[in-house]
């Protein structure tokens, strides 16, 4: 049992989950560090007095009740949960397999769900808690060769937003991080899965595209110590925002959608607002 505040994260093994591990510890928390492989886990995140390394695939139901039953009976309770854990089916929607398409949704939509609903009831029994879901840009606007992967983090954001007014009276916050370009392992081969190139008519875009984002690993310009650094200070504050876009591109990311939904909104605006049903002859 601890008094101090306890950290859940998914994804511990790579990636940000390392960083957000390490900066909650350095920051006097508690810390219980999840992955699919506890020696992945240990070794990238190290030994302390106030660490828990805890076996738990997100697509498995049963992996998150039993995380969250031994973080309970190490820490006693939970306090911010980080949904982290995550992988990257690239490529063109008419090629990526529907195996592969629902693989992806998952991992990164029912994965956090299987994993909050675990926690859930712990942070209710509290009446205090922060859920913490690492969604991206992608969950704002989609592109080419992200539509498994926008699809998924699009359908995190919905949940997000729903969910915030359905544990907002357990004294229980919600935050969406949106993180822009960052330099992690998200585009190495152990991350990032590209559909195989079977339709002739995407051949040389699939190429272009691969070759792009392979010379991109390692040189993106977001720093994810920073991210994980400002994450563990935002989670400090009594009113944590609810959606964080993190790194100057995401920033410029939000501001081009809702530039563009504005425009949207406006494009149409006559025709959009005469569909009423006309009462006046009744």
């Amino acid at each position: 049992m601890t008094n101090k505040k306890v950290w859940f994260i998914t994804g511990a093994g790579r990636g940000m989950g390392v960083h957000i591990a390490k900066a909650a510890l350095a920051a006097g928390n508690a810390v219980v560090a999840t992955g699919r492989n506890t020696d992945t886990v240990t070794k990238a995140v190290g030994f302390a007095d106030d660490l828990l390394v805890v076996k738990l695939d997100v697509t498995r139901p049963e992996d998150a009740q039993a995380a969250v039953k031994a973080a309970v009976d190490r820490f006693g309770h939970i306090d911010v949960l980080v949904n982290n854990a995550g992988n990257f089916y690239a490529g063109f929607f008419e090629e990526i397999t529907p195996q592969d398409f629902r693989a992806q949704v998952e991992t990164l939509l029912f994965g956090p769900l299987n994993v909050t609903r675990a926690v859930l009831p712990v942070m209710r029994a509290q009446r205090s808690g922060l859920v913490v879901t690492i969604s991206s840009t992608a969950g704002i606007r989609g592109g080419e060769f992200l539509t498994a992967y926008a699809a998924s983090k699009f359908g995190v954001e919905g949940w997000m937003e729903s969910l915030t007014p359905e544990v907002a009276p357990f004294g229980i916050r919600t935050m969406l991080v949106e993180p822009g370009f960052f330099r992690t392992e998200l585009l190495t081969p152990e991350s990032t899965n590209y559909a195989e190139p079977t339709i002739e008519d995407y051949a040389e875009k699939t190429r272009q595209t691969v070759t792009a984002w392979s010379g991109m690993n390692g040189l993106q310009g977001g720093d994810p110590a920073k991210l994980a650094k400002a994450l563990v200070q935002l989670a400090s504050q009594d009113e944590p925002p609810q959606r964080w876009a993190a790194g100057a591109d995401a920033v410029e990311d939000l501001e081009q959608k809702a530039q563009r939904l504005l425009a949207q909104a406006d494009a149409y605006r006559e025709l959009s607002s005469s569909l009423a049903h006309d009462d006046t002859n009744a």
